[in-house]
C-alpha cells in the first residue's frame, strides 16, 4: 500500500515541457520517404524497444514502447494521431502516452523538402513530461527526446532502403 501512496505522489508531481527541433537528411526521394513514413510495420521496426504497433484506424496508432531515460525504465503505452497531412509536404501529429512512471502529451510536425537527390525533414515538437519523468531534468529529457529522435529515422532510413531493395529483388 505504502508503494502504491508513493507512486501516486509521484505521478502527481514533477511535470517539464519538452521542446525539441531535429533535422533528418535521407538519401531518398520525398516520395518515397512520404509514402513509407506511414507504414505501420516499418514504424514499428524502427522505434527502438517497440513492442507493438498497429493502426487501428487510417491515421491512427497504438503501441508499446521500453524507454530507458537514464536510470529510469519503463513499459510506455501511446497513441500517435496523424492531426493533418498536406501531402508531400507537412504531417502534423498528436502523441499521449503513459507508463507507470509518468504521462507524456505532445504535437509535433514534420516538414518534408526536397534536398540535393534526397529529402530533408524538419521535426518540430513540444510536449508536457509529468511523474516521475517530468523530475528526470530538462536536459535528461531533451538529449533522450533528441537521440531518440535521431535512432527513429537512422532506422526508418533503413527500414525504408531494405523494403525497396526486397521489393526490387522480386520484381527481377
Amino acid at each position: 500500500m505504502n508503494k502504491l501512496i508513493k507512486m501516486m505522489n509521484l505521478l502527481a508531481i514533477g511535470g517539464e515541457t519538452v521542446e525539441i527541433e531535429y533535422q533528418y537528411r535521407f538519401g531518398l526521394p520525398r516520395t518515397i520517404v512520404w509514402k513509407y513514413i506511414k507504414n505501420e510495420n516499418l514504424l514499428k521496426n524502427s522505434l527502438q524497444g517497440c513492442k507493438s504497433f498497429i493502426e487501428t484506424s487510417t491515421g491512427v496508432y497504438k503501441g508499446e514502447i521500453d524507454i530507458h531515460l537514464g536510470p529510469l525504465h519503463d513499459l510506455f503505452n501511446f497513441d500517435v494521431q496523424l492531426d493533418e497531412e498536406k501531402a508531400p509536404v507537412t504531417l502534423r501529429l498528436k502523441i499521449k502516452g503513459h507508463g507507470s512512471l509518468g504521462e507524456l502529451n505532445g504535437n509535433a510536425i514534420l516538414l518534408f523538402k526536397d534536398y540535393q537527390s534526397g529529402t530533408q525533414i524538419l521535426c518540430k515538437a513540444k510536449g508536457e513530461v509529468s511523474g516521475a519523468l517530468g523530475l528526470t531534468g530538462k536536459r535528461l529529457l531533451d538529449s533522450g527526446a533528441t537521440k531518440g529522435l535521431e535512432n527513429f529515422f537512422s532506422n526508418l532510413e533503413k527500414e525504408m532502403k531494405r523494403t525497396l531493395y526486397e521489393l526490387k529483388k522480386r520484381n527481377r
